[in-house]
């Protein structure tokens, strides 16, 4: 149902079909992050899931406005631009065989190679919007002269700490932010995914020192892993010091240590994701114990994130799906069901009214939760162990965390 929501909200257009990030917005909006790119892969997930051509239809049909968007849209990063574009198209044809899409990905990511002014694409330097995200959505495209590119400048502008090393997050910002969306380990994580790609030991030693900084400021008791959001604190009068999931929190920062556990070959690093797992579930979520505590269903900073780092514990840590299934629950009850599908409608406790219109994309709406529950159904199942279309920055889950770093 669902699924059927989400197909009824798209544009249709010209070229194809596309997405705003919700049916009362006034522009399409062609990103990973928000927009049509990332309802793409979440397609391509239940195409083969279900084996159902319609999905694979509409996929290719949105592929092909994505083509055209591209060419007036500037910004060349992975979850805001043109990047990510190229990692949905990428995956429709490894999917589905088209080659338009394959030759669409590629000119994309040679005008990525064309933007770059020497260190950077724009005033971001991280995972979302910088230069982090582009190194991973190259990797993803199989472009790995432009992910060294990437990667390259974090090593001249590493600042060093008492504990290791981090980076800026954006220009003119004295804040450093340190988890997977926009700080030091988002960077970590690219770093050491191109530096085992390329057989760089370089950036792999620089990424271990980033990571270093990370563990240095965990804050949980022995059994547990939690860092604050930034040093100084960044915006505090909007952002809370503290947070759990994938963006800022223990649920993400847990893929960077299970890809650096791949890396190295040192299982310290899963031990790490243990301490992660353990602050998360005794944290109270999904609960709303307080406004403002947990009022997100999305992939990025709400339930399905979490969701996919416990089907992760589920494959390769032989964690029972209970707590998973406490999650799933809870994306069920704050489901609205009804004639028109399932859709989830996020919460905002300083606005009135407090309930968002519900989103269509990855990040905060159904695509991303979609994808999720996909996979967990097929676990829940025992019919597969991962996704059958990979994410950026995401690590291929296996019994074996030595298969993941290959995968990228």
């Amino acid at each position: 149902m669902a699924l059927k929501w989400l197909i009824d909200s798209a544009s249709v257009t010209d070229a194809g079909v596309a997405w705003k990030p919700t049916r009362t917005s006034q522009d399409i909006d062609p990103t990973l992050y928000s927009g049509s790119s990332g309802v793409v892969m979440t397609l391509l997930e239940a195409h083969c899931h279900f084996g159902d051509l319609r999905f694979a239809d509409i996929a290719i049909a949105a592929s092909r406005e994505l083509s055209l968007a591209c060419e007036n849209w500037n910004d060349c990063s992975l979850y805001f631009g043109i990047t990510g574009m190229a990692v949905a198209l990428q995956s429709v044809y490894e999917v589905l065989g088209d080659s338009t899409a394959r030759s669409n990905a590629q000119r994309i990511m040679e005008r990525v190679r064309t933007q770059f002014d020497g260190e950077r694409w724009g005033t971001q330097f991280e995972l979302l919007g910088g230069n982090a995200g582009i190194a991973l959505g190259a990797l993803r495209v199989g472009d790995l002269d432009l992910a060294v590119t990437a990667v390259t400048p974090y090593v001249e502008r590493a600042e060093p700490t008492a504990a290791g090393v981090h980076w800026e997050h954006r220009r003119g910002v004295n804040a450093r932010l340190h988890h997977i969306s926009h700080g030091t380990l988002g960077i970590v994580e690219a770093l050491a995914a191109v530096g085992y790609a390329a057989n760089r030991t370089d950036f792999v030693e620089v990424a271990l020192a980033g990571a270093a900084d990370i563990v240095s400021r965990n804050e949980a008791s022995n059994d547990g892993f939690l860092v604050p959001h930034s040093d100084p604190q960044y915006r505090p009068e909007l952002i809370e010091r503290y947070s759990y999931g994938w963006c800022h929190g223990p649920s993400g920062d847990a893929q960077a240590f299970r890809l650096l556990a791949a890396v190295t070959g040192d299982l310290a690093w899963m031990d790490l994701t243990d301490r992660c797992w353990h602050t998360v579930v005794t944290s109270g979520l999904p609960e709303r114990i307080r406004p403002g505590f947990w009022d997100n269903s999305g992939r990025c900073c709400g339930t399905s994130g979490v969701l996919a780092f416990a089907s992760d514990r589920h494959i390769e840590r032989g964690e029972s799906l209970s707590f998973a299934r406490v999650l799933v629950e809870d994306l069920h009850e704050r489901a609205t069901i009804d004639a028109e599908g399932a859709r989830w409608s996020n919460d905002e406790h300083r606005a009135t009214p407090s309930e968002l219109d519900p989103r269509n994309g990855w990040a905060m709406g159904n695509a991303g939760i979609i994808r999720e529950l996909l996979r967990f159904a097929r676990l829940d199942e025992g019919r597969s162990n991962d996704y059958y279309v990979s994410w950026p920055d995401q690590p291929s889950a296996g019994p074996r965390v030595f298969d993941v770093g290959r995968s990228l």
